[in-house]
Formats: structure tokens, C-alpha cells, sequence
């Protein structure tokens, strides 16, 4: 009953004029962000980062929060209508979604990811409504060695689990965590990796970083391609509703794709990649009659249901133990720490109205997307004729004078071009820039609970082994390292039994 108090309260903040408008500009913009190909909320919200500081803290977490939904939302509509995804979680919404577009029902598409998302969200957000309260009181219990077990887990499982190659993502982790180094160690005020340069006494501002790995990354990424890529936009002809027999196809995977993305989503090893691929195998072995690969609109309902309840899943662990689990989460603790607020289990004690009134906005936001969306889908689709040559240039100028209005210094914008031409490459080898941007800002955190941990048990490093917590979390850790690759090392030692059998 506390949570629902808590929850009455959080509606009696955000349902102010004030916020309200914060949260209609977010959802607004999460969707026009989420419409065009390769902008996703984590680079709308790098971006708006230096724009927020004199923001009051509700306020502006509840225009991230309505970004961050939104995002998911119009993120379908280029899967659906150009068969590209905007975020890596909706790459399976373009196996059905555009071959139904191709067929005519590109509408019922959208109408079924927009509805399917608006399902997902509101069961997920009351599951965060009561779980996060419960994770939040057990988290209190944790101690330093447990703080290094859990984002060991974290920097393992994103860099294990995005991208195609582990060692990609191991480069990615450790050239973050060497960024994270920079500056002045607190411990014994020796200067680290400065280079005798003044203005990185004080280490790289996290917000630098992050607008210079995403938005300018992504920006020379795009530019670098605008002669090679040819974009087909598929036309919304006919009816932007569902028929009664594809909602009848839908419903079930809504609440299935729902049951599968927000707890997967909800833990440290999470993210909204693999509820996605599950939602999609799953619907295929319930529903093997349906027209598999030319425009199953379970294909859609599923995933897109999954997706939207996994990245509401990721905000249980960012709440109540300050560990991001996506690339959008990792740049809303960077918000958070802009603030002076330390995510974790006793956010809920020190900020219960920012914590309650943020919750609520979900709820909002949701019902303010599901009636920005459907009506105005053709309106949506003619964004995506906004020549990419204007928009990225206009996102360059924004990165540029907002990272300039941090502290008025040339050094910043230099480093941010710098750190966005690190991001090009990456983008352009394929490296994943999450596990970077997770180590910049986790990697001072673990290295003082490392240090506390070490300074409580006086040297002893079995200490991450005999509390339990920690131990668990390690072990996890390394099954979550192993096992993808067990059953290719099955496969080749079974190889080598079979070809030494066949010699003899």
C-alpha cells in the first residue's frame, strides 16, 4: 500500500501544468527522434544534456523519460516503412513489418506496434511500480565487495551480448575505462594519463563524452554513407487500423512479448535485444500457419511488445542500484549525476517525489504517445523525407554550442570532436559503443569500491568471494561470458571425436 501512496503523490507532481508540458515536449520529440533512422533517444538525450542544467530536476527527468518512451515508439515506424531499425532492438520488427508495408498494411503494422507498446508499457510500468520499491530495500544490504560484483555483471553482459564480437566489446569496455582514469586519482592526488594539460586535471566531463561518442559520432558516420545509401520509404496506403482478425492475431502476442521483455530487461545482464529475438522465435513455434517472412503480424506484435516492456525494465536496475543496462540508461545516470543524485537503493529514501513523480510520468507518457501516434502517423512518415544532409548538420551545430555552454571552453568542443571521431570509427568497424560510454561513467565508481573494499577486508581479495552476494554475481558473470560459446565448443569436439572415429 506504501507504493500506491507513493504512486498518488508521484501523479500529484507530475500531473502539474509545468510537467505535463515537459512531458508532452518528450514524448513529442522521443517520436520525431525515434521516426528518423540512426537519431535514437540516447542521442537526443546526449544532446539536451547541456541544455538542462538550469532545468528543475522533475521536470527535466520527466521530458528524458517521455524521450526515452517515445523513441521506442517511432523506432518502428522506420523498421515497418524503410526496413531500417533505428535502435538495434527493432531489427526484428523489420523481418514482418516491412513486408507487410510492401503488401499494402503498413498501417495495421504501425497500429499493432503502437498499441502492442502502449500494452507493454502499462503492464511494465506497474511492474516497476511495485518491484522497484522491493529491489530497492534489498539493494541496501549491499556492501562494496557486492557494488564490484554487480558491475563486473554489467560491464560482462553488455560487452558480452551487443555487438558480434567479444573482442570488440572488450576494446570498446577498456578504452572507457581508460577515459574514466583521466584526471586527478582522489586517493593519492597523483595526476593520471593528463598529459600536462591543464583542463584534464578534473578527468573529461562525462557529457562530453557522451555528445561527442553519440551525436557527433553518428553524425560523420552518417555523412560518410549519405552518396551510398539508398532509402525506399513505403507508402501508408489504406486504413491505419487493424482489421478484427489481425487483432485478434495481436492481443496474445502483446501480453506474451510483455511477460518476456521486462523481466529479461529488468536484469543487470538484460537489455532489449534478446526478449525481442525470444518474442519472435517464440510466436513462430505457437503460430507456424502464418505467412512466416512475408507479413505475420505476430512478427510485429510480439517483438515491438518486448522491446517497449525490456527498456522499461532497464529503468528497475538504473532506479535502485545506479547499474545502466542500454546505452539510453548509462546517458540518464550521467543526467542524474549532473544533478548531484547517485541512482541506487537509497534514491527512493532521499528523492521519493522525483522517484514517484518520474514513475508517474510513465504512465502518462504512455497514454500521450498512444494518442499522438495513431492519429498522426501520416504526419510521422513525411518527416522521413528531411534530407539527411540538414539534419545532421543542424545536430553538429546543437552538439557544438551546447558543449561550448558547459563551461565556455574551446578545450571541451575540441575534445568532444575528438572523442566523436574515436565514435565514427567505431561505428564504421563495427565496434559497440555502449560498453565505451558504460566505462567512462561506471569506472570511477568500481575502482573506489574496489579501493573500499580492499581498505574494509585490509588486502584480502577473497573478499568478492566469501561475501555471497558478490560471489554470486562473479559466477554469473563468467557463466555469462561462457556459455554462448559452449555449444560451438561442443560442436567442434564432437567434430574431432567423429574425424578421429572415422580413422580408425
Amino acid at each position: 500500500m506504501d507504493a500506491l501512496g507513493d504512486l498518488v503523490g508521484g501523479f500529484g507532481t507530475a500531473l502539474s501544468l509545468e510537467n505535463l508540458l515537459f512531458a508532452a515536449v518528450g514524448v513529442t520529440l522521443g517520436t520525431l527522434v525515434g521516426v528518423l533512422p540512426g537519431i535514437g533517444p540516447a542521442v537526443t538525450v546526449a544532446l539536451l544534456l547541456p541544455l538542462t542544467y538550469n532545468f528543475d530536476a522533475t521536470g527535466a527527468f520527466i521530458m528524458f523519460a517521455g524521450i526515452y518512451y517515445g523513441g521506442m515508439y517511432g523506432g518502428s515506424t522506420t523498421s515497418i516503412l524503410l526496413n531500417t531499425p533505428g535502435e538495434s532492438a527493432s531489427v526484428v520488427t523489420t523481418l514482418e513489418g516491412f513486408e507487410m508495408a510492401k503488401r499494402g498494411r503498413g498501417g495495421a503494422a504501425l497500429a499493432t506496434a503502437a498499441i502492442g507498446s502502449f500494452v507493454a508499457g502499462t503492464i511494465s510500468t506497474l511492474a516497476i511500480t511495485f518491484l522497484a520499491p522491493v529491489v530497492a530495500a534489498f539493494a541496501r544490504s549491499f556492501q562494496s565487495a557486492d557494488y564490484v560484483g554487480l558491475m563486473v555483471l554489467a560491464f560482462v553482459s553488455i560487452t558480452a551480448l551487443i555487438g558480434r564480437s567479444l573482442l570488440r566489446g572488450m576494446i570498446s569496455l577498456f578504452l572507457g575505462l581508460f577515459v574514466g582514469l583521466i584526471g586527478i586519482d582522489n586517493l593519492t592526488g597523483q595526476q593520471r594519463f593528463t598529459f600536462g594539460v591543464p583542463q584534464l586535471l578534473n578527468g573529461l566531463d562525462v557529457v562530453v563524452v557522451a555528445v561527442g561518442l553519440f551525436a557527433v559520432g553518428e553524425a560523420l558516420y552518417v555523412a560518410s554513407r549519405l552518396r551510398h545509401a539508398k532509402e525506399e520509404i513505403i507508402p501508408v496506403e489504406g486504413s491505419l487500423l487493424m482489421n478484427r482478425d489481425e487483432f485478434r492475431r495481436s492481443w496474445k502476442p502483446w501480453l506474451r512479448g510483455s511477460a518476456l521483455g521486462f523481466p529479461i530487461g529488468a536484469l543487470p545482464a538484460g537489455g532489449a535485444e534478446i526478449p525481442t529475438f525470444l518474442s519472435y522465435g517464440l510466436e513462430k513455434r505457437l503460430h507456424p500457419k502464418a505467412p512466416w517472412g512475408k507479413g505475420a503480424i505476430e512478427g510485429v506484435a510480439g517483438p515491438e511488445a518486448a522491446n517497449n516492456a525490456a527498456f522499461s525494465g532497464v529503468l528497475v536496475p538504473l532506479l535502485t542500484l545506479g547499474i545502466p543496462t542500454s546505452a539510453t540508461a548509462a546517458i540518464l545516470l550521467v543526467a542524474f549525476q549532473i544533478y548531484n543524485l547517485q541512482p541506487g537503493p537509497l534514491l527512493f529514501e532521499n528523492s521519493p517525489e522525483l522517484v514517484w513523480a518520474l514513475i508517474a510520468s510513465l504512465y502518462i507518457g504512455n497514454v500521450m504517445l498512444l494518442l499522438l501516434n495513431l492519429p498522426l502517423i501520416r504526419v510521422w512518415v513525411k518527416i522521413l523525407a528531411i534530407p539527411r544532409a540538414l539534419l545532421y548538420s543542424a545536430i553538429l551545430v546543437f552538439a557544438t554550442l551546447g558543449v561550448y555552454s558547459l563551461a565556455n571552453s574551446l578545450i571541451d568542443v575540441l575534445i568532444m570532436y575528438l572523442i566523436g571521431v574515436v565514435g565514427f570509427f567505431m561505428r564504421r568497424y563495427d565496434f559497440p559503443v555502449g560498453p565505451m560510454i558504460l566505462g567512462v561513467i561506471l569506472g570511477p565508481l568500481l575502482e573506489a569500491h574496489f579501493r573500499r573494499a580492499l581498505q574494509i577486508s585490509q588486502g584480502d581479495l577473497t573478499v568478492f568471494l566469501t561475501r555471497p552476494i558478490s560471489a554470486i554475481l562473479l559466477l554469473v558473470a563468467v557463466a555469462v561470458l561462457i556459455v554462448p560459446h559452449v555449444p560451438r565448443l561442443l560442436g567442434r569436439g564432437r567434430r574431432v571425436v567423429i574425424g578421429t572415429g572415422s580413422e580408425d
